[in-house]
């Protein structure tokens, strides 16, 4: 995967923190992540043909083998799915991929999933029967794309599952987050990770979003006023006829947030819990609210404990401090808000159904703002 888009850091954005090589979530050691992206047709709405812009993203906590690792959740508003929860609650442990999609397509997305951990024998054993539950995500990109043409077929699951990689991360109009709107720019798939004090134990807490939340004039990045000083330009072109807005700029109920959190710290379930929790406080550093219309679902993971499943024996895990965790509470949180400024900045200006038109970040007026608020020099 290339990094030919921009990324916010190479605006001069200032962040808080050490990033990892690639500042992404596949600084943790074993974390893949792999993409299928379709864009396709332009001009008016025929459902079932387009314009398509819409993808899917696959994450693989340990790579292509069946390793759970310990899991959390947590659920900042509820407006949006994420499939596959109610287990992690139950065992502790995240025992499959990570797929991320559109609203509309969940359920093919899963089956598919499905089908490929059973042709690959993603499970623990060679007995006649499993089951599993692929955990699946999905925020809604109705506004650029043939949402219920139901355009993500297994093939494309098995793809981004296939071509999951370590390395760079691509960013932008990318995979799940290639028909996604942010703060009423155009949003999608962003990343970033963070590298706690060696005193603390060196570890690695990275990112990845698919954003598509909030409204302009929420928008803050390095503290300043962003989108508010934006609000009357680049404002995206919507035909409200069509499209279940009261007016033109108004975005702010079709959004949502998807976040995953990968961390190589032994951290148990109940500290992922506690993890997975602080994105919240990331999303509010660039202004996210957890609107009512927005489904905002985090999950968190660890890739220590690998030993730590069994479904016959005891096992013995290694525990992190709660009393050290502060560093890696403040590691989501940096990592969760440049993640999602990244995102930002690499999306490029789309225009899909019925000439929908989301524009991109204008880089240079978000460098003239920050100057101004003196931000950067």
């Amino acid at each position: 995967m290339s990094q030919q888009n921009k990324r916010a850091r190479d605006l001069g954005i200032p962040f808080d923190g050490n990033t990892g090589k690639y500042n992404a979530i596949t600084d943790v050691a074993g974390v893949e992540v792999g993409f299928t992206t379709l864009i396709e047709g332009n001009g008016s709405l025929q459902k079932g043909i387009g314009p398509v812009r819409t993808g899917v993203t696959a994450i693989f906590p340990t790579g292509k083998n069946y390793t759970p690792v310990f899991a959390n959740w947590h659920c900042l508003n509820g407006n949006g799915d994420m499939m596959g929860t109610h287990w992690i609650t139950e065992s502790g442990f995240l025992e499959t991929p990570i797929l991320i999609t559109n609203t509309s397509s969940v359920g093919t997305v899963r089956d598919a999933t499905l089908e490929w951990m059973d042709k690959n024998k993603f499970y623990d054993n060679d007995q006649s029967f499993w089951y599993s539950y692929p955990l699946v995500a999905e925020t809604y990109d109705g506004v650029l794309n043939d949402i219920n043409g139901f355009h993500i077929k297994p093939k494309h699951v098995w793809h981004a599952l296939e071509t999951a990689q370590d390395g760079p991360v691509e960013e932008g109009n990318v995979g799940g987050g290639t028909g996604m709107i942010c703060h009423e720019f155009k949003g999608g798939t962003g990343t970033s990770s963070r590298i706690i004090d060696d005193s603390l134990g060196g570890y690695i807490v990275g990112v990845l979003v698919q954003a598509n939340y909030g409204t302009r004039k929420q928008l803050t990045i390095a503290g300043a006023p962003v989108g508010k000083e934006l609000s009357n330009v680049f404002l995206p072109a919507i035909d409200t006829t069509r499209e279940r807005l009261s007016k033109k700029s108004d975005l702010s109920e079709n959004g949502s947030i998807i976040v995953v959190v990968a961390t190589d710290a032994p951290l148990l379930p109940h500290q992922l819990k506690r993890l997975a929790g602080r994105v919240s406080l990331g999303i509010g550093k660039t202004g996210g609210i957890g609107g009512n219309g927005s489904g905002d679902i985090f999950i968190a993971f660890s890739t220590a404990n690998t030993k730590a499943f069994s479904r016959t024996a005891e096992t013995t895990v290694t525990m992190y401090s709660n009393d050290l965790m502060n560093d890696l509470f403040a590691a989501t949180i940096e990592a969760t808000e440049e993640a999602i400024i990244n995102a930002l900045v690499a999306a490029k200006t789309m225009k899909a159904i019925n000439d929908n038109t989301i524009f991109a970040l204008p880089h240079e007026e978000v460098i003239s703002i920050l100057k101004k608020y003196n931000r950067i020099n």
